[in-house]
């Protein structure tokens, strides 16, 4: 509870309602690059808060959300992005669980058919005996 109170008194808050829901908004969609798998609102790291205090400014500047975005993009990589775009460059990242669940599937599918058709008849061989 203390580092949450602690991390809101770490940047000031914006003046126009609006304009503070957007930044908030924001710092859960942008990760922090020291801590790895939490957004910026959450991290209590030193780089966290020079970033939550770099995207407030860039919203009091008048950049869109999609700008702000961009600028943290091309500064730390799609990484700092926690939900990157499909582009050419992330289709693998994307796309690769989609093909693991297909080829898992088939793999199966596979599995199964053999189970079915295929083996030995035991019943056969037992009941001879």
């Amino acid at each position: 509870m203390i580092a949450l109170i602690a991390l809101a008194l770490a940047v000031t808050p914006l003046a126009d309602p609006d304009q503070e829901a957007r930044a908030r908004a924001l710092e859960a969609e942008i990760r922090c690059v020291a801590c790895e798998n939490e957004p910026i609102s959450q991290s209590g790291a030193e780089i966290a808060q020079d970033m939550r205090r770099e995207l407030r400014a860039r919203i009091e500047a008048g950049d869109t959300d999609s700008e702000i975005r961009a600028s943290f993009r091309q500064r730390y990589g799609d990484f700092v992005l926690l939900r990157p775009p499909i582009d050419a460059r992330t289709w693998a990242l994307w796309g690769a669980p989609l093909v693991l669940a297909a080829l898992a599937f088939a793999a199966l599918l596979g599995l199964r058919r053999k189970r079915e058709t295929g083996g030995p008849n035991l019943e056969a061989e037992e009941s001879e005996r």
